[in-house]
């Protein structure tokens, strides 16, 4: 069987943003001393766990469970690390290079596929679900690392798959492609992620009585 046969817009930015939060995730499981194996649960979780609970709320099959690809790639991203090792561990930037492509990647394929889904949701719902497909395999790394999520420190993170949600509707709603308003918004998320670490801009911190 040829797994790479006829690939679609949508599936190529898939398995890029696969193995590019399966790296991230594997990268700091790597640094956390896992062992083989832990590492790439890790990997694996963070590329599909998004994705997974998209696909359980949306009421499709779960993308995972009927195409071997994704836990080849993991694999393969596994191997990657394992040669690249000191020079992935030792670089913050690498880690963060990695995820914020996934976080991009995937926020496009939530959106996409909730649009493409049975029920007419609204856009505002494909935004969530595009948010919830980036963010939610981060969190499951966190958690499974030990670290408090990403998502929760006050850091520009799912608010940057809504800034790129909301550039993808207008230029949905202004006629373009889906191609086009994919690569938009993909690179929207980026930027957003990038400009707001390279700047410091950070959400309010919200503070309570302890």
């Amino acid at each position: 069987m040829d797994l790479l046969a006829h690939i679609t817009f949508t599936q190529l930015l898939d398995y890029i943003g696969t193995v590019a939060f399966a790296i991230s995730g594997i990268r700091l499981a790597s640094a956390k001393h896992f062992d083989l194996f832990g590492a790439f649960i890790v990997g694996l979780a963070t590329a599909i766990g998004g994705g997974t609970i998209r696909d359980v709320m949306l009421g499709n099959d779960i993308f995972w469970m009927k195409n071997p690809i994704y836990l080849i790639l993991t694999g393969m991203s596994l191997i990657w690390v394992i040669i690249f090792n000191k020079r992935l561990v030792r670089q913050d930037t690498t880690w963060f290079i990695f995820d914020t492509i996934g976080l991009a990647m995937f926020t496009v394929i939530g959106i996409e596929k909730t649009l493409g889904a049975d029920g007419n949701y609204p856009f505002w719902a494909a935004i969530i679900m595009g948010s919830m497909t980036g963010a939610a395999g981060g969190v499951i790394r966190d958690v499974f690392i030990n670290e408090v999520p990403l998502i929760f420190r006050g850091e520009i993170y799912a608010l940057a798959c809504v800034a790129g949600g909301l550039l993808y509707w207008l230029l949905w709603y202004c006629g373009y492609d889906n191609v086009t308003c994919g690569l938009v918004c993909g690179f929207v998320v980026i930027l957003t992620r990038v400009l707001a670490v390279k700047y410091k801009i950070n959400l309010p911190v919200l503070k309570g009585e302890q």
